[in-house]
């Protein structure tokens, strides 16, 4: 059964409506960047924890519409924003390989989980992924998707597929939201289903239940679970009012000693969320791989 909460993409107009920025004061003001994201570094609060950081180091208040990582990049090909902050690869590539964006500049990462009732009605817990969606199909449990072309759904998609699956859309049991990743593990949670979460966003939900949410963390771990998030700075080639410079500043700025090390602090309910990345930035903190 498919539910189409939010469907379409967004209009210039309605975009700069959901914009939000922090900011503080600066004796060297230097205007705004606007930047589309993933709904996950929204949700999370890791953006209103690293907008006010980057307007006092830089003078650029940071404004953002948090949508899924398809159409933050569809808003980068209209030239509507300067800068993208997402989490697709493969379509982020594609992206800048088309001329779109000049470069990825990849700054951190976290990882999925599927999630699901405590009482686990289909019994994947510490399954496999390809077992886990395996069983969900073969039982024919809830399962509560995205559906929106974002990196999270690009991933679940591709999960299917490596499990032998093909894309059970049509299927009674799957619930395609077209919504965001906190309102998709709130239909989870009302429809006592499994879905497929980012962690950081997973966090901010358990810490919304004080740390007893009705889903938790049933799968995780696997390679293919890894998720990679990017800053792709608009091509001023093709985008002639595209903010260049300052994007390439937000890319430099979150890739930086100090950017990354904010990135490793961040923290709710005394967890981390992402893990900093960026490709020799001299942190002092572990980076991953």
């Amino acid at each position: 059964m498919r539910i189409t909460l939010f469907s379409g993409l967004l209009a210039l107009g309605v975009a700069v409506a959901l914009f939000t920025g922090v900011g503080t004061p600066h004796a060297q003001d230097k205007g705004t960047l606007l930047m589309a994201t993933t709904t996950s570094t929204d949700n999370t609060g890791l953006l209103e924890y690293l907008a006010p950081e980057f307007k006092k180091d830089t003078g650029i208040e940071l404004l953002w519409v948090a949508v899924g990582s398809g159409a933050a990049l569809e808003l980068g090909r209209n030239c509507d924003v300067s800068v993208l902050m997402v989490h697709a690869p493969d379509a982020e590539k594609e992206y800048v390989e088309k001329g779109y964006g000049t470069q990825r500049y990849e700054f951190m990462y976290n990882d999925y989980v599927i999630i699901g009732p405590k009482d686990d009605p289909a019994s994947i817990k510490g399954k496999s992924v390809a077992e886990a969606l395996t069983i969900i199909r073969e039982q024919k449990a809830r399962f509560a998707s995205r559906g929106d072309n974002s990196g999270t759904h690009k991933a679940e998609l591709d999960l299917w597929e490596r499990a032998g699956i093909k894309e059970p859309d049509r299927e009674s049991w799957y619930l395609a939201t077209g919504q965001g990743m906190i309102n998709t593990i709130q239909v989870a949670t009302e429809q006592n289903a499994y879905t497929l979460a980012d962690r950081g966003t997973f966090i901010a939900y358990e810490a919304n239940w004080k740390g007893n949410p009705p889903l938790v963390i049933l799968v995780e771990g696997e390679k293919e679970l890894r998720n990679q998030y990017s800053v792709i700075p608009v091509n001023p080639e093709r985008c002639p009012n595209a903010k260049y410079e300052k994007g390439m500043e937000l890319a430099q700025w979150v890739s930086s000693e100090k950017g990354q090390k904010l990135i490793a602090n961040f923290r709710v309910m005394d967890k981390q969320l992402f893990t900093p990345n960026a490709p020799n930035a001299k942190t002092g903190v572990k980076t991953g791989e």
